[in-house]
């Protein structure tokens, strides 16, 4: 294996452990010996890939938020209609951000880390974007009534990103169905 292949699989190493540790315990509980030690290799190999805990924190919530779009795309992906498209993605948002593990970093962990301004960027290049696209190709298909784009892309965020919080503290086994109806009737609303 060569060098470049070592250092590669240290950095693979360090963020899985890394989000293993941070989702089970949060981000203020786990320091960088347990993070170490866990991966088998010293702070400085750790020092190597990420400047201190907060970029290696960065790190995993940005994969975070790669996984929970691609999810996102994904489900979208396989409706044929714009609309369900767009529906199906809002309901897999909900759905991976149900994931304890999701929660915790990129819902609790990450405006808290991070503060909010840090966090909404994040968020922004993170899934506001595909929220903005979807909503102007349906507004240009006429599906919804033509409006601006960027209030309407920050109200719906805003309330999935609330009901996803809503959603990490709630004990209710139907919360997650019940809230998904609640969306689709608030999406429908929009629809001519």
């Amino acid at each position: 294996m060569s060098r470049a292949e070592q250092r590669e699989q240290t950095r693979r190493a360090l963020l899985r452990e890394s989000r293993r540790l941070f989702a089970a315990e949060g981000y203020g509980a786990v320091g960088l010996s347990q993070i170490v030690n866990a991966v088998g290799v010293t702070k400085g190999a750790l020092y190597h890939h990420f400047d201190d805990k907060m970029a290696l924190f960065r790190a995993v919530l940005a994969q975070v938020q790669d996984e929970v779009g691609r999810r996102v795309a994904t489900t979208a992906d396989a409706e044929p209609d714009p609309w369900d498209q767009f529906v199906a993605g809002c309901h897999a948002f909900l759905t991976a951000s149900a994931d304890p593990d999701i929660q915790r970093i990129m819902l609790i962990d990450g405006p808290a880390v991070l503060g909010w301004n840090e966090w909404r960027a994040f968020d922004e290049a993170a899934s506001a974007r595909h929220l903005t696209d979807a909503l102007t190709r349906l507004i240009e298909a006429g599906v919804i009534a033509r409006q601006p784009i960027a209030p309407l892309t920050h109200l719906l965020s805003g309330a999935m990103n609330e009901a996803a919080l809503w959603l990490a503290t709630s004990t209710d086994p139907g919360a997650l169905a019940d809230t998904k109806a609640a969306l689709t009737r608030i999406l429908e609303s929009l629809r001519t």
